[in-house]
């Protein structure tokens, strides 16, 4: 069986299972990271010498990086991949080539999304999150939080344009730039005591996938 090390209030974790539950994949979750500690103990190192969560156990393959983890899943089991990669048979019928289709022009649109939110929007929301989820409120930098939270709001705003008539953020269907961009979507739609622009083709978007039982189950929770 699959396991998957890491918390299940981490963002990139969540994202992990938000994947395997949309592909009816099985998998075990260890704790790990903040509270949870074993990160830094050299059993974990030697598999993950970021000291970062998650990690990814496939039998005697191991991978870490949270959007690498989610390719990997929809190629090996999704039935994404070339003509005889992966286990089709083992995922849910249908899924798999929505959430990361050959075609290399979808595929490329739905990775630059995939990249987009390592590169430029985690590191703008980051603040934005720690400031009101992880800081006591007498600490809180309130200003900053906003300035960093206007930071953010231009980059939604980039989305909102491009959702402009769009169920999903690329292709017919939902994909895995959905679970990325929803993930860190609900740090920032969902936090009380920040000033946002209008995004109204983004809430559009996001209404839908919170309806989806995966999100139900790995995003929706409190945020901690």
């Amino acid at each position: 069986m699959i396991k998957i090390w890491g918390r299940v209030n981490s963002v990139n974790v969540q994202k992990v299972l938000w994947c395997c539950d949309e592909l009816g994949l099985p998998y075990e979750r260890i704790d790990a990271g903040l509270q949870f500690g074993r990160n830094n103990e050299p059993a974990y190192l030697a598999m993950n010498p970021n000291g970062r969560v998650p990690t990814l156990e496939d039998g005697d393959f191991v991978l870490w990086e949270s959007n690498s983890i989610l390719r990997y899943l929809a190629l090996q089991y999704g039935g994404a991949g070339l003509p005889g990669s992966g286990n089709p048979a083992s995922a849910k019928p249908g899924s798999g080539p929505g959430l990361y289709p050959a075609e290399p022009r979808l595929r490329a649109s739905i990775d630059r999304w995939l990249d987009w939110t390592l590169s430029t929007l985690q590191p703008a929301e980051r603040s934005v999150f720690w400031g009101l989820v992880r800081t006591p409120a007498a600490e809180r930098d309130m200003a900053a939080i906003q300035a960093a939270a206007d930071a953010c709001g231009k980059l939604w705003q980039m989305l909102d344009a491009h959702l402009a008539g769009r169920a999903y953020a690329e292709g017919e269907a939902f994909s895995l730039a959905d679970i990325v961009l929803g993930a860190y979507c609900r740090r920032y739609l969902d936090l009380d005591g920040i000033q946002r622009p209008a995004l109204p083709n983004v809430q559009k978007w996001y209404d839908g996938l919170k309806r989806r039982p995966a999100f139900q189950r790995y995003v929706a929770p409190a945020l901690t």
